[in-house]
């Protein structure tokens, strides 16, 4: 097992899998180092008396000591002590707390550095569940290099970011989000570690498999024991020790073993018997096979934001180039099967299964998110391009759809704030991070000139970091306001009738406009109609009762919903 584990006698037994290593010594603060001894597998362990509070690393050479990598709390950084904690020592105001059914999401997706840390969040739950939203999830908070990082840079996925809080206050997040029946679900990434603060090649290169490149390096070696369980304990630690609600797992199409996968959604459910967990993947593989009953409740589906960006802006360039061909089709398929791509080719190879059977549940959706404003390179949100009417009406298709909506911090209030890349690296990494930024966009016109790009925000400038808190914009309340009674209506009526939701039809009616229809677990009829284009559209009429209309029927930036039951 991996990290610290205190015994009945009151040692701690310190365990590292270190299997490149002949010798490992333990030092704690302040005392003297003392020799592990090595056993079976390459697992190196001692017995020390080191109660919670108590600083301690590995010793693997004379010239190099490293943090624990199942440290559960650093001090001084990734590359500083790691510290015993006692996981049990927070005490639960609501111990019993069991969660909320999957078919009530409306999650809202936040950083918790630009918001303050986790007090910062915790001073906003309030007026977040006053809007509707019954989940947040939050960008990753491992521990990463230095203070400032989008969370996907971390290298100790056991610790808590510091400068973000403690880990008893990170819980006391997750207490007071319950007490007002909120679901906190937490992004991980178990794919690949950051280049700051990574000493895992150093004593156990079999962490990676250099066969299996990505984009960050060699795959994570899920084959390995250690190296799986490295990765499931982690998760069981979050949603057990943490009482989070469920996970997102990050870019799992780089992990590249399905099978792994599957195993590791069957431990974690059948470890936390009688709560809701919700288990979310990011797969660009469109695999629809990975969203089968039993094993992970759905998938970010960025299907969905890829056509409405096209649909909203005309921009055609990087990957929007495979959904530039006939987007309105595509929305209509998008939003009766799931899945644009199920095995065509959007310009860099087939990608994709057949999905029309699945739930609608299983998909996530989102007109915004971390990767679709920050991986801009200035940044932009939506509000700042897209008529406001517009908008609005892709808005209203998003939270009156069955799928399960996903907002990005500060859409709800309107804010015109970028969010932009940042990390906090130093010397030549910090350069290195800049400069392939900037070639990054060298492919994009608006940045073919040497001269614009270097109009890009520095990533490791601390007023790049400053620039992405996401303040109210000046028509804040406006926007709360619409926001606040489109999610009314989404928890009066579609999330009761949610639960087996499955698309009917999907019918273009002209450029940008789209009507679709769902039936719904009481047998009720879901209807759509949207125009998103610059031209007026025949919308169907409504059958039974009309749930929200917007703008004139048909004419350009309107929307309506309806059920017929």
């Amino acid at each position: 097992m991996w990290g610290p584990q205190t015994k009945a006698d009151g040692k701690t037994v310190f365990r590292l899998w270190a299997p490149d290593r002949d010798e490992v010594r333990l030092e704690l603060d302040g005392g003297a180092a003392m020799p592990m001894t090595r056993g079976e597998g390459g697992w190196f362990a001692c017995a020390a008396d080191a109660p919670p509070g108590t600083r301690y690393r590995f010793r693997i050479s004379d010239d190099l000591a490293v943090p624990d990598p199942a440290s559960r709390r650093q001090t001084g950084g990734v590359h500083g002590w790691s510290v015993v904690t006692d996981p049990g020592a927070y005490r639960w105001t609501l111990p019993d707390w069991k969660g909320r059914r999957w078919e009530e999401a409306v999650i809202l997706e936040i950083h918790a550095g630009v918001l303050g840390g986790f007090a910062g969040v915790a001073e906003r739950l309030a007026g977040w569940r006053d809007l509707g939203i019954t989940a947040i999830e939050l960008m990753p908070v491992a521990a990463f290099g230095g203070s400032r990082n989008w969370g996907y840079d971390g290298v100790l996925p056991y610790a808590v970011a510091e400068s973000y809080g403690t880990p008893d206050e990170l819980k006391a997040l997750i207490d007071e989000a319950h007490g007002l029946g909120m679901m906190v679900l937490l992004d991980v990434v178990y794919n690949h570690f950051g280049p700051d603060g990574n000493y895992l090649g150093t004593y156990a290169p079999d962490f990676m498999d250099e066969t299996a490149p990505t984009p960050w390096g060699g795959a994570v070696a899920v084959a390995h024991a250690p190296v799986r369980r490295f990765i499931i304990d982690n998760a069981l630690m979050w949603l057990g020790e943490y009482r989070f609600d469920g996970l997102r797992f990050d870019a799992v199409h780089a992990i590249g073993n399905t099978h792994f996968l599957d195993d590791m959604a069957a431990e974690i459910l059948a470890h936390l018997p009688g709560r809701e967990i919700h288990l979310v993947l990011e797969n660009e593989h469109n695999d629809s096979d990975r969203l089968l009953p039993g094993g992970y409740d759905a998938q970010w589906n960025d299907d969905f934001h890829n056509v409405l960006h096209v649909l909203l802006t005309g921009e055609s360039e990087a990957y929007y180039a495979g959904f530039s061909a006939d987007p309105t089709a595509k929305l209509a398929r998008c939003l009766l099967e799931g899945f644009v791509y199920q095995g065509e080719d959007p310009g860099s190879g087939p990608r994709g299964k057949p999905s029309a059977h699945l739930e609608a549940t299983r998909f996530v959706s989102f007109l915004q998110n971390h990767d679709q404003i920050g991986n801009r390179a200035m940044g932009d949100r939506l509000i700042s391009s897209v008529d406001p009417e517009r908008l609005k009406a892709a808005v209203a298709l998003l939270l009156l759809c069955p799928q399960i909506p996903m907002l990005f911090m500060g859409e709800e209030t309107g804010s015109r704030s970028p969010f932009l890349f940042f990390t906090d690296f130093e010397h030549g990494l910090a350069d290195a991070v800049r400069e392939g930024r900037r070639r990054e966009f060298a492919r994009f016109s608006a940045f073919s000139d040497p001269a614009t790009r270097e109009r890009i925000p520095d990533p490791n400038a601390p007023s790049t970091f400053d620039a992405s808190e996401p303040l109210p914009g000046p028509d804040a309340a406006e926007w709360q306001a619409f926001y606040r009674s489109l999610i009314a209506l989404r928890h009066r009526h579609i999330v009761p009738r949610l639960r087996g939701a499955r698309g009917l039809d999907a019918t273009v009616l002209g450029e940008g406009a789209v009507t679709a229809r769902w039936r719904m677990a009481d047998g009720a009829t879901l209807g759509i109609a949207v125009n998103l284009g610059g031209s007026d559209a025949d919308f169907p009429d409504p059958r039974g009762e009309i749930v929200y209309a917007l703008g004139e029927a048909g004419a350009p930036a309107s929307f309506s919903a309806w059920i017929d039951r």
